[in-house]
């Protein structure tokens, strides 16, 4: 029955931690727009950090931390990796595609659970990101 009270406010976190992710990408984005000035090269740089994180994970996975978790563990403390870690693929959650995955075989075991750290670890950066900015704005004259 799905008019149980239960059943319809379950998983709520998932609209907070939604939120907090949105939240922390746009001050991110505040932040790259004051540091750039321009809002395109914001953009670009966006990508260009986007493509830094994941070289510098590369680099910890198969040269620095070879064969141990202990790149994965730094990894997620990286500012879009972190918030990339809040809502962990949702779609998959839903009973029509993992019943479809069922019958071709598959199985999923991720973890959906939002973890208090990864909330933690992204509302740090939110505030970082938003002082800096404040910062960074009141350090020019304007």
């Amino acid at each position: 029955d799905y008019n149980e009270i239960g059943i319809i406010f379950s998983d709520m976190e998932y609209i907070g931690a939604y939120f907090i992710k949105l939240v922390a990408f746009f001050s991110f984005c505040l932040f790259l727009g004051v540091l750039v000035k321009r809002s395109a090269f914001a953009l670009g740089f966006l990508i260009v950090w986007q493509i830094i994180e994941w070289l510098f994970y590369g680099l910890m996975k198969w040269k620095i931390f070879k064969d141990t978790d202990i790149a994965d563990t730094i990894a997620q403390f990286f500012p879009l990796n972190a918030m990339a870690n809040l809502i962990k693929e949702p779609l998959s959650r839903l009973g029509a595609i993992q019943s479809a995955a069922n019958q071709l075989g598959e199985n999923f075991t991720k973890d959906y659970a939002v973890s208090p750290l990864n909330i933690a670890i992204v509302l740090v950066w939110t505030t970082l990101f938003i002082y800096w900015s404040y910062a960074i704005l009141k350090k020019r004259d304007l």
